[in-house]
């Protein structure tokens, strides 16, 4: 089964995540160690680079910036292949964000 792992975290959290000058190389050792279990991984940009889109009424509504004002920042994302939800909650519980910031753990529909 496929499991999404988002990165989240505030923003002190995402500064401190940025900061540590060993992170991206830990988090490169983690996406190794996955091997073929990891499908997909990535940061993303800062929510005030984001852009809204809404459809109403047949209009596309487009608006630059985050749907909601929130100090949680979804910072990245890893796409994993695991046998089991305790084998992605391990690989989760392991990943370098974990120290610093939370990682939402979701399933993927089939």
């Amino acid at each position: 089964m496929k499991y999404l792992l988002l990165i989240c975290g505030d923003s002190k959290a995402y500064e401190e995540m940025l900061a540590d000058p060993e992170f991206l190389a830990d988090c490169k050792a983690w996406g190794a160690a996955r091997g073929d279990k990891l499908i997909l991984s990535g940061g993303l940009e800062p929510p005030a680079d984001a852009t809204t889109v809404r459809v109403r009424d047949g209009e596309v509504l487009l608006t630059d910036g985050p749907f909601v004002e929130s100090k949680e920042v979804v910072a990245g994302f890893s796409l994993i292949e695991c046998a089991s939800r305790e084998e992605a909650v391990e690989a989760a519980r392991t990943h370098p964000v974990a120290r610093h910031g939370t990682i939402e753990l979701r399933a993927v529909h089939p």
